[in-house]
């Protein structure tokens, strides 16, 4: 059983050569460019066969025995690889083929061919737990007069013969239901690794052995239990357990992948003589007309053209109801069309649209391997090791007390300590975590960062395009009259600046005639009215006048007067306030850093509720405050938006940057808030300490198993049955808390 065939066979040339292919690395490999002019690639791959986080330390090292390979990391709760790798000295199908050299298999994460190897191996999975579920119970029948019958009641011909065939039926068990433990097994001992599969392994052929003999010689050392029955028994449990966890993960790795993969894979696209035609989603090019069905997703970037739709962006802004889109208006790829057909001409396609970005970080934090669950990866290694000696030395004992116990107890240890659900406790967490963010419009760049954002103590916010909105309002009106209203509201509709703009939208329209308009750059619009007056609508030292306060305002009037005279307040985000309170009543300290006039940014605190201000801070200034309130002991969080925040966002222990800001803030950031709704950021803390909670709670329910179970198994007191059933609960236990994070 245990032999070399467990590592898979190589690629064959042409599965190679389309590993290979230019077209098919850009799906899933991003290109890096080096101080020295050469590149890296950073590829992401799908892995089957995993089953624990000690997998994903043997697939790492498969990897990273590649020349050229530069870092590997594996992500065992979403099975996926991430590969830096140097292209002029190795390729993908060189990390594929070491991968299948470990037992494992590997495809690119946006492949077909991964949903679909998913799924086979999930039945694959079902078949070998109904073999075992099914030969268990028969065995068990064949053995329960062994245990109910008294010494000689069942006569030696008839007892050989339930002896011989519960060991015939078990062997579909151990053949082919327990198949992944011993290739698991066997591919972690070729990397020189124990892995978790060695001791389950290990006490199933121990097990299998003993019965074995039990079975061909009833007089001998072993005959007095028949074994066979609790080895079914367990591989039973320990194969639903396995189902059932895998089933759990597959549901959250599909979560995330339904929100990556929303694109359609054919659209109707329209030619210049009025014809259309079905075309795969990855021949479209910009300036490409298509027609979009009800219920279909647009395919890329671009703008009505014909019809009326409502858009379903969830995905792609956090908007929960779907928006109207007319002529005229732009679509994003990736939304979905819930109304009518809609023509529309596509402005971006591919990577470069929205949808693309999002993908790729998404795709980025899947493979991002956290800290804690590598901590306990390490630990594993040792662990397992302690437990074998321990399962060695109980079997010793036993032998010196009462030898025919010995199997049993031996097993039961090398069952019960197998710490499937410690390595699970973390990641688990982690994947789930990532999921409900995700669904709630937050994109996590760094999946440490959310471990980190539930210690948070502090939080810094920018000002403009953060709290407030890049247009202003009209906030204070002083007008002698309604004409003086009418005289501005026309002039500002001859100017682009924008005041001019914000108050051209905030009074009603006036059309009074005009000559002689001209526009004066840094002081505002100037112009003739029919009886020959100069109006004038700007800086109100221009104008004639003296100024309201200290808010950005215009002033209107002709020459000598009279004047009205309009200020305005910067438009807060709709959440702006709800959200600051929100993170306050979090235990929040949150903090004002604003680049704008100290006057100005208190206005915007005070309007929602932030007492600590720092106005007129360049960079230097940000970046110096979160390192002094880290130096007092703070764990900061920072909220951004622009490229000046850059630097600071990248300081600060925890940080988010919105989605309309630039690259720079958004690459510097951990989350990524799609939409810029503000309240995405407290409803991530919370998250992100239910988290935390959750992540306890599976460290404690883990230890406890393995505190309760070990002294029984030691004992003599729980058999390999119930060390099998303790463990496939003890890791089912695990996830299933952590999908509650999901909801």
């Amino acid at each position: 059983m245990l032999t070399p065939a467990a590592a898979l066979p190589a690629l064959a040339p042409a599965e190679r050569a389309a590993l290979d292919d230019d077209a098919a690395l850009a799906g899933h490999t991003e290109w890096l460019a080096r101080a020295d002019g050469t590149r890296e690639a950073r590829s992401v791959f799908a892995v089957q066969g995993m089953h624990c986080a000690a997998c994903a330390g043997i697939i790492e090292a498969a990897l990273r025995s590649v020349p050229g390979v530069v870092r590997a990391e594996v992500h065992s709760a979403s099975a996926r690889a991430k590969v830096h790798w140097e292209p002029g000295r190795t390729s993908a199908s060189a990390l594929v083929d070491a991968v299948r050299r470990a037992g494992y298999d590997a495809l690119p994460a946006t492949h077909e061919a991964a949903r679909t190897a998913r799924r086979r191996e999930a039945r694959q999975a079902l078949w070998q737990l109904f073999v075992a579920a099914f030969c268990m119970m028969q065995v068990m029948m064949l053995t329960a007069p062994v245990y109910v019958a008294a010494p000689g009641e069942i006569p030696p011909d008839q007892l050989a013969l339930l002896r011989w065939s519960a060991w015939v039926l078990t062997l579909p068990v151990v053949v082919f239901s327990c198949g992944p433990f011993f290739r698991g097994a066997w591919a972690a001992l070729r990397q020189q690794r124990i892995g978790m599969d060695v001791p389950v392994a290990l006490g199933m052929a121990i097990t299998f052995v003993a019965g074995t003999a039990s079975t061909f010689d009833p007089a001998g050392p072993f005959g007095r239990e028949p074994y066979l029955d609790s080895l079914a028994m367990f591989a039973t449990f320990l194969l639903a357990g396995r189902w059932l966890e895998r089933r759990a993960r597959h549901r959250a790795t599909e979560t995330l992948e339904g929100l990556l993969h929303r694109l359609p894979d054919a659209v109707e696209r329209l030619a210049d003589d009025g014809s259309a035609a079905m075309v795969a989603v990855a021949r479209l090019a910009p300036g490409d007309r298509v027609r979009i069905a009800a219920g279909q997703a647009f395919p890329g970037d671009g703008v009505v053209l014909e019809g009326h739709v409502q858009a379903d962006e969830s995905l792609l802004t956090g908007e929960s109801r779907p928006v109207d889109r007319g002529v005229g208006d732009p679509v994003l790829g990736g939304s979905l069309n819930v109304a009518g057909p809609v023509v529309v001409r596509l402005a971006k396609v591919g990577d470069d649209t929205r949808h693309g970005h999002i993908v790729r970080l998404l795709e980025r934090a899947l493979a991002e391997r956290p800290g804690v669950p590598r901590l306990a990866d390490r630990i594993a290694g040792p662990f397992l090791a302690v437990v074998l000696l321990l399962a060695a030395g109980a079997a010793a004992a036993w032998s010196a007390v009462d030898p025919a116990q010995a199997v049993s107890v031996a097993v039961a240890v090398l069952i019960v300590t197998c710490p499937c659900a410690l390595s699970l406790a973390a990641p688990a967490a982690w994947l789930a975590a990532a999921s409900a963010l995700a669904k709630r419009g937050v994109l996590v760049q760094r999946l440490e960062a959310i471990e980190a954002l539930a210690g948070v103590d502090t939080a810094c916010v920018d000002k403009t395009g953060t709290l407030t909105r890049d247009t202003l309002t009209l906030a204070a009106v002083e007008a002698p009259d309604d004409r003086l209203r009418d005289r501005a509201a026309s002039l500002a509709a001859l100017s682009r600046h924008p005041l001019s703009t914000a108050l051209a939208a905030a009074l009603p329209p006036a059309s009074p005639a005009w000559a002689r308009v001209r526009e004066v750059a840094g002081f505002g619009v100037e112009a003739v009215d029919p009886d020959g007056r100069i109006w004038r609508l700007g800086a109100p030292a221009w104008v004639g006048t003296d100024p309201l306060d200290d808010r950005p305002q215009v002033a209107c009037g002709p020459a000598g007067g009279p004047f009205a005279r309009f200020a305005f307040d910067e438009m807060l985000r709709d959440d702006a306030t709800a959200a600051v309170a929100s993170l306050q009543r979090q235990g929040l300290d949150v903090r004002l850093l604003s680049g704008d006039a100290e006057a100005s940014a208190r206005r915007v605190a005070a309007r929602v509720g932030i007492a600590h201000v720092s106005g007129g801070a360049t960079p230097d200034d940000k970046l110096a405050a979160i390192t002094r309130l880290q130096a007092s002991g703070h764990r900061v969080t920072m909220v951004g938006d622009g490229l000046n925040d850059g630097p600071v966002l990248a300081r600060a222990d925890v940080s988010f940057a919105l989605a309309h800001g630039s690259a720079l803030a958004q690459q510097r950031a951990d989350f990524v808030v799609l939409g810029s709704r503000l309240s995405a950021v407290p409803d991530a803390l919370g998250l992100a300490r239910r988290m935390a909670r959750v992540t306890r709670q599976n460290l404690f329910w883990a230890a406890a198993y393995n505190l309760t179970c070990v002294p029984l198994a030691l004992a003599g007191w729980m058999p390999p049955w119930a060390a099998g059933a303790g463990m496939a609960l003890s890791s089912l236990v695990v996830v299933l808390n952590a999908l509650r994070l999901a909801r």
